[in-house]
Order: structure tokens, then C-alpha cells, then sequence
């Protein structure tokens, strides 16, 4: 399975995400929706944030040109706010799994696709 079909096919098709990106722990763009960029600096802060999350803690986590309220950060996950919509993050082995949700989708059901994506991954050695 390609990298794009994971985005097409899990996240985006699951209808609990709206946009998504996976990105190695490098910072390089293995897939992405047509719709969702990640700056090279937002990336970097994000990969960072998951073993020193002060700066989003204090500054705030961007993706996508937009700010969001960190409000989980631990070395897998993080997730953030942004009045009713959101953003998950979670690290596998080698790569991070995005996916951003609007507000006509509940947070927790956006989380449970990533985060279940993720477990698939790591158990496949990414």
C-alpha cells in the first residue's frame, strides 16, 4: 500500500478527519491531502514537541498556517484545539501521522482514526 493510501483510505475515508498528512521523522513528506501543507518549520517544531513540548505548551502548535491549542502532549501523541476543530499528531517509529478534524466532527472520534492508524503502523515496524 502506498503512503497516499493510507491518507486516502484511513483517514480521509473514515470521515472523521477532513485533512492529513504523514511526514517522516526527518521532517520529509511521505503523503498528504490535496488541501494540507506543512511549513518546514512547523514540522520541525512538531517532531520536537514530542520529546520537549514546552514551546507548543507555551507558544502554541501550528500546522497548516493555522494555531492550535496544545492540550495533550506526550512522546507519541499530541493533540490541539482550535475552537471547534482540531488536530491529531501521533509519532510511530518513523514517521507522524496528522490528521486534522473541522467542526462537524466530534474530537474523539477524529482521535480514535489516528491513533488507531498509528498502532497499525507500529505493529507493521514503522
Amino acid at each position: 500500500m502506498s503512503w497516499q493510501a493510507y491518507i486516502d483510505g484511513n483517514l480521509l475515508a473514515s470521515q472523521a478527519i477532513s485533512q492529513a498528512a504523514i511526514h517522516g521523522l526527518d521532517g520529509s513528506l511521505w503523503a498528504t491531502s490535496t488541501d494540507f501543507k506543512m511549513s518546514p518549520e512547523e514540522i520541525k517544531v512538531l517532531i520536537s514537541s514530542f520529546s520537549d513540548p514546552s514551546n507548543i505548551r507555551s507558544s502554541g502548535l501550528y500546522a497548516n498556517g493555522q494555531k492550535y491549542f496544545a492540550l495533550n502532549c506526550n512522546d507519541r501523541s499530541i493533540y490541539g484545539k482550535k475552537e471547534s476543530s482540531g488536530i491529531i499528531c501521533v509519532k510511530s517509529k518513523s514517521c507522524v501521522i496528522i490528521g486534522a478534524y473541522n467542526e462537524m466532527i466530534q474530537p474523539g472520534q477524529a482521535t480514535i482514526v489516528v491513533e488507531k492508524l498509528a498502532d497499525y503502523l507500529i505493529s507493521c515496524g514503522y
